[in-house]
This record gives C-alpha cells, structure tokens and sequence, in this order.
C-alpha cells in the first residue's frame, strides 16, 4: 500500500490543506516521505458530523457485527505485511523484532475485545423485577445496561506507534463499547498511522458500518488537536504522552459546557524496592536485571525503573556494583524523536547538576541521535528535600534513593507522586517488611509486582495500566486489558419501560444471550 499523507474523513480521503508535516527518520534525522497534509476546521467539523451521525447506528449494531469489525480491523493490519514494519522502523529508530512484537499486541488486543463484545458481561446487565405486592410501596420494574458514551478522540502516542496509536489499546475498546472513533495521528510516525488508518477504513465499509464509524486527522500545529477536545459531539478522550500535553487536553475538557472525560497516561518514575534478604542473597543478579529493563527500547516505556530505593547495606553496593557493570557496556540507543531525545538530555543534565545526586553509572557514547543509558544515586533525606528528583526523565535513566531504616523507606514512597508500577524485589526472609511496605506501596501505585519490574504489561483481563495522578489523569481507570472498555460506558436504569422500548439485551428473551444479575444474582445464558 502506497503511503500517500492523506487525511481519512469517514470514508473520504483527501489531502490537508493547512500546512504540512513530514516524519523524520530516527536514526539520521533525515526528513522522510511524503509530505502530509494537515487538517483544516473543515476537515475536523466534517469528522465530528460523521461521528455524531454513525453513533446510534454503530451503538446499536448486533454485537456479533461489532466483533466481526475488531476481527476485520487485525486482518487488514496483517494483510499490510512488512511494509508496515519497515515504515515504523524508519520512522522510530526501533528494532524489527520489537515492532513485530508490538504488531502482534496489536492485533491480540483487537481479538481480545472481539471477544469481550460477544461475551457481553461487560454491559453489566442488572434487572431487578417488578413486585407489585410489595408493602408498603411496590417495586418498579428496573433494568440496567453500560451504554456507550458517544465519539472519542483518540491521540496516537509516539513511542508505541501500533499498540497505543490508531488501532490500539483506546481505539479498540472504544469501538468495542460501541463509540466511534477520531484518531488524532501522531506526528512522529505519520507514514506508519496512515497504513494502520487506511487498515481500519478498510474494515469499516467491509463490514457495512456508518461511514463515521472511524476518521484519522493529520496536525500541522496543535489546533486540530485542541479543537478535537473542545467539539461538543466528542464525548471522552484517550492520550498516552506527556504531562503537559495531557493537563493541557484536560483543562480544554474541563472548560466545556459539558466536560468530558480525559483519560491520560502522563508520567511515572515506577519505584523499584530492594528489600534487605533479596538483595544479599541475589542483588548482583538483580542488578544485572534491572539494566536490561532500564535500557529495553532505550528506556522510552512507560513502565519503565525510574527509581530504585532500598536500605543501605553491602546488598545495595552490590546490585549498585553488577548495575553499574551491565550499564557501562550498554550500547547508546537511537531515540524516538529529536524533541524526545533533548528532553532526556535535559533531564540527565539536571540530575547530573544536583549537588545531592552523585554519578553510579553511564552507558557507551553514541551518535548524535542517541540516548546513553544513565544511573544517579542520592540520600532518602536528600530525595525527600528536593521535589525535583521526582521529576520522570523519560528514557535509560533511573536514580537510587539509599534509605538509612525501614521509616525513611516508608517516608519516600509516601512523598511519591501516583505511579503506574511499583515492584517489591523480596525472599522469604523479606516477608515481614514487605507486609508493612504494602499498604504504602498500594496508595500510589496501579499495579504491584514482586520480583520483576514493570516494563512488559500483558493485555488481559486483570490487567491494571492506570495509577493515582500523575500516572494518569484518573486511577480509577486502565488503559491496557479488558477493563478498559469501561472508560467509554455509562449505566443506564430504565424503569417501567415495556418490552418493545427495551434495549435487546434487557429484554426478557435475552437475544444476544449475555450474562445477566436478576435480583442480584448472575444468571448465564444456558448453553
């Protein structure tokens, strides 16, 4: 398929007309292939139309059509083969094997909500039956469904240019609750959002959906994707990226007329704990470990260790020893974008000025393009003075908080902001601390795990990707897994409504067979 930089309205494709942007290949910096077009009011008036118009007919399409359009969408992207890889390549600097992986997440995920939908418990089918006879007042007949919210904005983040961009991780739930979907493209792997773009376009008039079912907008600037926010037929909004690109969607979100949901992913250090048995029985294999996290994809996850606190003790000098070791012959890595790559470059800067921060560790020199892995340590006194070092430096870069007792340890991850992860390095002999830290961690953190660290987040059912704030813009939520389809729906009662009226899920002959609670106790569609 051809990559033409064109704007995906509905079914229409066109050229932008308000200015221009073009991908830069990461690891020349190289200005690459076709110029897009970004788009005009126009193009983004004409996308929320079609979203608005395709929301009843998409909302209340049979699920099995719906699961159908999940299916279709990760055949298509199949179908694209390796020109899709070569163009991501090209555009991020990151490696086949790593994009083949995340084509796959991809691809899972969407199956996976296909799934969801023809399972239908996740509409939360509630039905409480009228009792008439009731004294000293009847009961209603009441009736409740997870209805979906309306069109949703999607921004592509830009260091998973297929999980979390066009057909990713929010595209696929919102689709899945029923909402159509206006992807605001990002604008470091234009060339590789067109290609996925054109892949759902495609699934959408094979399955006879509404034209608005799905549209991709290119942005010159920042106005189509303020004013995507701002439109009053977008009813939620689903971001991966930055801190001040997510508070900045927020705050347009908020001064609405009617505020909508702004579900972010925004910033996390994911603090790291070495308790005092593991890292005297293994710390140099922890440490080791810990290097290759830190530096996967040239440490631009999400997930990644951005913080690493234990007790003071030979065990800490020796994962600091065997860490130090493996990060000294770790390779630099080209970065996502130049304006990334800077920031990281600022952020080591910084923590390489504090008096308080001390130099453990630093990868090989690269190129001008490429990030070095880097390691800091400082005091837990020195961390809880200075609100700075909690600041994420988004890359290889993670800093060490050596904490004197176990009520500094407990003081640090008090003063911590909301994280995504928090991972607990224990043995057995560890089991008693760990039971005291556990409530601490549990405050801050959306997901714990012990003896691994947080970089790799399966896409299943229990899955959390959300934590408090800053983490993401909602910690009651996940962005990764099943559960995320929850962002998109709101309970509906219907009270006394007959039959005809009813929506077909709560009607009492069941035709799409879903699990139902009827007085409160969950009743399966037989087999």
């Amino acid at each position: 398929m051809t990559i033409e930089g064109m704007l995906l309205v509905g079914q229409q494709v066109r050229y932008g007309t308000a200015g221009t942007l073009r991908a830069v290949e990461a690891a020349t910096g190289a200005a690459m292939e076709p110029a897009f077009g970004g788009a005009t009011a126009a193009d983004l008036e004409e996308a929320c139309a079609l979203a608005a118009a395709a929301f009843d007919p998409y909302r209340t399409a049979a699920p099995e059509l719906r699961a159908t359009f999940l299916e279709t969408i990760a055949a298509e992207i199949l179908a694209l083969g390796d020109a899709l890889i070569v163009r991501a390549m090209a555009e991020t600097g990151l490696p086949r094997g790593r994009l083949e992986g995340e084509r796959g997440r991809t691809v899972g995920q969407l199956r996976l909500f296909a799934a969801v939908v023809r399972d239908g418990g996740y509409l939360d089918v509630r039905i409480d039956p009228a009792q008439p006879e009731r004294k000293p007042l009847p009961r209603p007949d009441l009736r409740l469904v997870n209805q979906p919210l309306g069109p949703v904005a999607v921004f592509g983040a830009s260091n998973f240019p297929l999980a979390f961009s066009v057909a990713g991780g929010d595209t696929a739930s919102a689709f899945a609750a029923g909402c159509p979907v206006i992807v605001k493209a990002h604008s470091a792997h234009p060339g590789t959002s067109e290609l996925v773009g054109r892949a759902v376009q495609k699934a959408v008039a094979a399955c006879g959906l509404p034209a608005g079912t799905f549209s991709l907008l290119f942005d010159s600037g920042r106005a189509i994707g303020q004013g995507l926010v701002a439109d009053p037929r977008i009813k939620a909004v689903g971001f991966t990226g930055s801190r001040g690109g997510g508070t900045a969607l927020m705050k347009i979100a908020a001064a609405r007329p009617e505020p909508i949901p702004v579900y972010a992913e925004m910033s996390s250090i994911n603090p790291v704990v070495l308790l005092p048995a593991a890292i005297a029985a293994r710390g140099a294999a922890i440490g080791t470990a810990f290097a290759a996290s830190l530096t996967l994809g040239a440490g631009q996850f999400c997930t990644n260790p951005g913080l690493v606190l234990a007790l003071e003790g030979p065990g800490l000098d020796g994962f600091l020893t065997a860490a130090a070791g493996a990060l000294s012959a770790c390779a630099a890595q080209t970065m996502l974008t130049p304006g990334i790559l800077a920031a990281y470059r600022a952020g080591v800067a910084a923590l390489a000025e504090n008096p308080a921060v001390t130099a453990v560790a630093s990868g090989l020199d690269g190129g001008d393009l490429s990030g070095t892995a880097r390691l800091f340590a400082t005091a837990a006194a020195d961390f809880l003075a200075d609100h700075r070092l909690q600041a994420e430096v988004f890359g290889a870069a993670s800093l060490v908080v050596r904490c004197p007792d176990e009520a500094a340890l407990h003081a640090v991850i008090d003063a911590l902001e909301g994280q995504l992860t928090g991972a607990i390095h224990l043995d057995d002999g560890d089991t008693a601390v760990a039971a005291r830290l556990m409530p601490h961690l549990e405050r801050k953190v959306g997901r714990v795990l012990v003896n691994g660290f947080g970089t790799g987040v399966e896409v299943a059912h229990a899955m959390v990707h959300g934590g408090p704030y800053p983490s993401t813009a909602d910690g009651r939520s996940t962005s990764v897994g099943t559960l995320a389809i929850d962002r998109f729906l709101r309970p509906v009662c219907y009270q006394d409504v007959p039959q005809a009226l009813l929506p077909p899920v709560l009607r009492d002959d069941n035709p799409f067979r879903v699990p139902r609670r009827i007085d409160g106790r969950l009743t399966l569609p037989e087999a």
